[in-house]
């Protein structure tokens, strides 16, 4: 079975179905089993001694680890070609705790605009709290991040594609100028997923995904990962396992089953939402779509450098504002209005009720988040079907709509 000395040609999709899985089954079964067990028992009080201070394998309880828990972070370790990788109850409890593990008062970190907004709360309102600096530039101006990173920072915090305005990042070209200054680069890979980019190829030191989104993939399950070098893992691993934020048995036996079909589901996903979003640009009651696989989006050259696929998720602004929103989302048929992305099904809303419900409406403007901005997470149904169906959601909104 794969582990450390696999050879690394084999393919990504093998990979999600195989990898991290054999040595946590039991009993001949061909699934790994849900392991409930808050704790572990041992006769011998110095192997348990042995197991406690990490000198031989095995669990003590379950706030630290968890065999189901542990063939999921297995899974994601030789998805995204990691060295190791953690855990967590949360994306947002990822990044958290990612954060936390390194920066200390009087720290400095770097990032964008177009993060996703709850890290973004993160930026503007408890890290100062913390008395540590926030600079954040505008996303895609690659000049302006490195002329922030040179004057020094200690983090180099990325997200690309963003949500939800799916702009792009150069990852090697920042990972560049941050080494310049000796700052570790965290880059949030959770909308790309590791089907269609790995960072840490690119000389990343930690990669975060939101587990809940496309590698679980059927919006029945929460959690987060953090991947990267033995040693950068193993301190965030100490302060996840101290603080808490532990992944549910159950939640990362939902994740492993999803993951198996990651490669399947992105396929399709991805090859949709490009046919979606030129079909968008089409439609006179849109204003402006937001994905990278189309040739005039800002980053398009960048997303096929450092991309395989150009990703499920998009986003587009109607031209009569938020009232056409309110019009048009209770016309879809085959789409969720939820707040999720990720999963089989389409998921459909706007920015002001999914990623960024936490900020105020003077704070979206300012990200660059107009109200009538429409997420649009791309599932697995047929390609034409979803066309067809929003395209009779858009063509018989009321001739009364009202900018807003």
């Amino acid at each position: 079975m794969m582990n450390q000395d696999t050879p690394r040609n084999i393919q990504r999709s093998t990979k999600a179905v195989w990898a991290g899985e054999k040595e946590y089954r039991a009993h001949g079964a061909t699934q790994v089993p849900v392991v409930h067990s808050v704790a572990y028992t041992y006769d011998d009080l110095d192997y348990w001694y042995e197991v406690a201070v990490g000198n031989e394998k095995g669990h003590i309880y379950g706030r630290n680890t968890n065999p189901t828990v542990e063939s999921f972070e297995q899974k994601i370790k030789e998805l995204e070609g990691a060295e190791a990788a953690t855990s967590f109850s949360t994306g947002m409890a990822a990044i958290s705790n990612s954060l936390s593990t390194f920066l200390r008062p009087g720290d400095r970190i770097v990032s964008m605009n177009d993060t996703y907004g709850g890290t973004n709360k993160i930026f503007s309102e408890f890290l100062p709290q913390l008395n540590i600096n926030v600079t954040l530039c505008e996303t895609g101006n690659h000049e302006e991040i490195e002329k922030e990173v040179r004057k020094g920072c200690n983090i180099l915090y990325l997200e690309t594609p963003t949500n939800p305005t799916v702009k792009i990042t150069d990852i090697e070209r920042m990972v560049k100028v941050a080494k310049e200054v000796g700052a570790l680069v965290f880059v949030d890979n959770t909308f790309a997923t590791p089907i269609n980019q790995n960072p840490l190829e690119y000389g990343v030191d930690l990669v975060i995904h939101s587990a809940t989104k496309f590698l679980g993939g059927h919006a029945d399950a929460l959690g987060g990962a953090a991947c990267g070098n033995k040693d950068l893992v193993e301190k965030i691993f100490h302060y996840r396992e101290i603080n808490g934020a532990t992944m549910d048995p159950m939640a990362a036996y939902l994740l492993l089953r999803g993951m198996k079909t990651l490669h399947l589901r992105l396929k399709q996903s991805c090859e949709s939402a490009l046919k979606i979003a030129e079909f968008l640009e089409s439609h006179e009651q849109v204003d402006k779509v937001f994905y990278p696989g189309l040739k005039n989006h800002p980053g398009h050259d960048i997303a096929q450098r450092q991309m395989r696929q150009f990703g499920g998720m998009l986003s587009f602004s109607m031209k009569d504002g938020l009232e056409a929103v309110r019009d048009f989302l209770p016309r879809l048929e085959f789409a969720n209005r939820a707040a999720n992305l990720g999963a089989v099904e389409t998921t459909v809303g706007p920015a002001r009720t999914t990623s960024h419900v936490e900020n105020t409406p003077e704070e979206r403007a300012a990200l660059g988040i107009p109200e009538s901005l429409v997420r649009y997470s791309v599932g697995i149904e047929d390609a034409d079907d979803l066309i067809n169906d929003l395209n009779q959601a858009l063509s018989n909104l009321p001739e009364t709509t009202t900018k807003t």
